[in-house]
């Protein structure tokens, strides 16, 4: 990318992210949380119509397009797509986007180490709470990070076919995840809270991480439920090894009440991203992220500029 998240990080910039480090974040968060979902008719109409306009949502994709339809405005930005608003590929190895967004950092891991943005890296032990088995399975993978916009859809799909083996809730701070704070603030995506999902699919070992932020701490999974708030003040590992939790590409598995980031990661030689994409490429529900590499297949993901 060569704008956003490369440019240079100046005073201007720091001083811009300072109230975030003053901000009570989780108190300001859990207060959205229930404002978003008041019901009150004139002014949950008159915010979700405001939010259209400002953002420039396409209604024309969602399930119900008039803005009167939705019971609150949680409700209406987690609005569910028509079933033909989105494309899958019919061919197989395919690995599909997880959602609407944009290519924040897309390549390869240098052992344990990701890019957050130019010459500012963080550690896959750090995102991943220290498991070191996972830290093992995924290191020298390919890793693809994708931000949520306000105007985007705010479910998350499964990319490939997997059978969940556990999820990892992390605490943390709830930065914003915009590329001003992705330059100033380090391990931004380490330091904030995420549900690390752990899944086993035809690419070995899936990791889809879904990072909380500011006002957007709301997380929930199709089989776990709404995960916070409340915010925990410690790590909880749930083992999903010897329970039947299957998902086919494309399926829901999770939402973001109101929305933040995604991070894909897969291990070393098991996926390889397609050579269209680059740091800051839109990219849709479905999207054709890259291809699954067959067992005795060369290859790898891509690597980002460093």
């Amino acid at each position: 990318m060569t704008g956003g998240h490369d440019a240079p990080v100046g005073i201007a910039d720091r001083l811009r992210i300072l109230p975030q480090h003053l901000l009570p974040q989780h108190f300001l968060s859990r207060q959205l949380h229930a404002i978003m979902r008041w019901r009150c008719r004139p002014w949950k109409e008159a915010v979700i119509r405001w939010f259209i306009r400002h953002y420039d949502v396409e209604m024309d994709c969602a399930l119900h397009a008039d803005p009167s339809a939705y019971e609150h405005f949680n409700a209406f930005f987690t609005r569910p797509l028509r079933p033909d608003a989105r494309r899958w590929s019919d061919t197989s190895g395919v690995i599909g986007c997880p959602v609407d967004g944009r290519v924040s950092r897309i390549g390869q891991l240098t052992g344990e180490s990701m890019i957050q943005a130019k010459g500012r890296d963080y550690s896959l032990h750090d995102l991943l709470g220290g498991d070191r088995e996972l830290v093992s399975e995924l290191a020298d993978g390919c890793y693809c990070t994708l931000y949520l916009s306000p105007r985007d859809y705010h479910r998350i799909h499964m990319p490939l076919d997997g059978r969940l083996r556990r999820m990892i809730y992390l605490p943390g701070r709830l930065y914003a995840v915009n590329p001003v704070t992705a330059r100033v603030v380090t391990d931004l995506f380490a330091a904030n809270e995420r549900v690390v999902n752990v899944f086993s699919t035809e690419a070995g070992t899936m990791a889809v991480i879904m990072v909380g932020a500011i006002f957007v701490g709301s997380m929930e999974t199709v089989w776990a439920g709404r995960i916070t708030p409340p915010y925990g003040a410690r790590a909880v590992v749930r083992d999903y090894a010897d329970k039947p939790i299957e998902l086919r590409r494309g399926e829901e598995m999770g939402r973001f009440n109101m929305g933040s980031t995604v991070i894909l990661i897969f291990g070393p030689g098991r996926a390889h991203w397609s050579s269209a994409l680059a740091d800051g490429t839109p990219v849709r529900l479905g999207f054709d992220l890259g291809s699954v590499i067959s067992d005795g297949a060369d290859g790898a993901g891509i690597r980002a500029d460093r």
